[in-house]
């Protein structure tokens, strides 16, 4: 299929709808000590804002992909905004922690079609290493939405209050939706209501899931971008309530993260002008083992500080940045014709993977203590993952277009 759009406009439209999910997470962070407060409630019950969001953003994914293969990204895209849009109004207006719960799992549906869907665009129109050009640059304008964010919710949250963070969400729901409506054109080459029958989608996923090609890279993505869903549960109550931050030192501080990542992506850019994107992949993996190896020995045996604390996060972030183009682009290639479908049951597992960090994160009585144990546990299986070599798994099906090879 000849591309509907070029590279460069591909990558921005896509980054910007992918960046919606981790913009709404990340810009309240620095709130939710004070939300504790505000609701007179406890920390594990803040947390749960993440938690709801995580789980409607991860299982609204499974819809989105296979509506989007049957009726179209555009369309599709629109409906899910509209819902984001009513999650955020809801958030902005409650009067309760429960209502706050509401317009999150709202928020987390609504924001899951931006990254189920941007990856399928890419695949829609590209493969190989131009793909993986595009997912790089995607996450390049990825960075600097959640890079800004924190810091902009504590700005916000110090001038104004908590509300005005989520009227700023709204605010960028309402201007997506316009991007989408004026600026976004069908890239889907066929529709097929079709993909829509309930034994079409339980065999579609049926058959990704067994597929080694598609399991493989997608579980190594999981695990790594959910250690940084996982972080981002933690990092508040570790930085404001036990290494003393405000709230907008707080947000400057996670500048640090994004920015390491987005050195990565500048970093792997220049190196994709010339080498495939599959080489740099063991690169990145070692820096996510030895961000989590340094939390597991440093954060138990010296005071937390600003720096220990992030400085192993950095790590994770850069090295992170090697991994996705490559990975991304391996487990969308083979199925071109249930693109959104197999977008969707990765963004699925990669937000279940950080659904299931802070699920389990509330379990340790200190986040500290979460933070050292969690995170090297999940950087030493993505790293064995991609070291199995993806031997398991039966052999690929083919059914309602998932292509044996490509």
């Amino acid at each position: 299929m000849t591309p509907v759009m070029s590279p460069m406009r591909t990558a921005i439209i896509g980054g910007l709808l992918v960046a919606m999910g981790s913009i709404s997470m990340a810009l309240y962070t620095p709130a939710m000590p004070t939300l504790v407060r505000t609701f007179q409630t406890d920390p594990a019950t803040i947390k749960l804002t993440l938690t709801v969001y995580f789980a409607g953003f991860s299982l609204a994914q499974l819809i989105s992909g296979p509506v989007s293969d049957a009726f179209g990204r555009r369309p599709t895209t629109l409906a899910f905004f509209v819902i984001y849009i009513l999650g955020s109004l809801i958030c902005a207006v409650t009067p309760t922690v429960d209502w706050l719960l509401v317009g999150r799992v709202l928020q987390g549906i609504g924001a899951a079609a931006g990254v189920a869907l941007s990856r399928a665009m890419v695949r829609d129109q590209f493969t190989g290493q131009a793909s993986a050009q595009i997912m790089n640059a995607i996450g390049i304008t990825l960075t600097l939405g959640p890079a800004l964010s924190p810091t902009l919710g504590g700005l916000l949250l110090t001038s104004f209050g908590w509300h005005s963070i989520f009227i700023a969400m709204v605010i960028y729901g309402c201007g997506l939706a316009a991007l989408v409506t004026f600026a976004l054109p069908e890239t889907l080459p066929q529709r097929d209501p079709s993909k829509l029958q309930p034994r079409t989608i339980l065999r579609n996923y049926s058959i990704l899931l067994f597929d080694s090609r598609f399991v493989r890279p997608t579980l190594v993505m999981a695990l790594s971008v959910g250690g940084l869903y996982t972080m981002a549960a933690i990092l508040p109550f570790v930085l404001v309530d036990q290494v003393g931050l405000t709230p907008t030192q707080f947000g400057m501080g996670m500048l640090l993260q994004s920015g390491s990542f987005l050195l990565g992506s500048l970093i792997v850019s220049r190196i994709l002008k010339h080498r495939d994107a599959r080489k740099v992949v063991p690169f990145g993996l070692a820096a996510i083992l030895i961000s989590g190896l340094t939390m597991a020995v440093v954060l138990r045996v010296i005071e937390p500080s600003f720096l220990s604390v992030m400085l192993p996060v950095g790590i994770w972030a850069f090295g992170l940045a090697f991994v996705l183009p490559a990975i991304t682009t391996d487990a969308l290639a083979p199925f071109p014709k249930v693109a959104g479908s197999a977008s969707a049951l990765m963004g699925f597992l990669q937000i279940g993977a950080g659904f299931a960090g802070t699920l389990v994160s509330a379990l340790f009585a200190e986040p500290l203590t979460a933070l050292a144990t969690l995170l090297p546990l999940m950087g030493l299986a993505t790293a064995l993952i991609y070291a199995s070599g993806g031997k398991s798994g039966r052999k690929p099906g083919t059914a309602s277009g998932v292509a044996p090879a490509e």
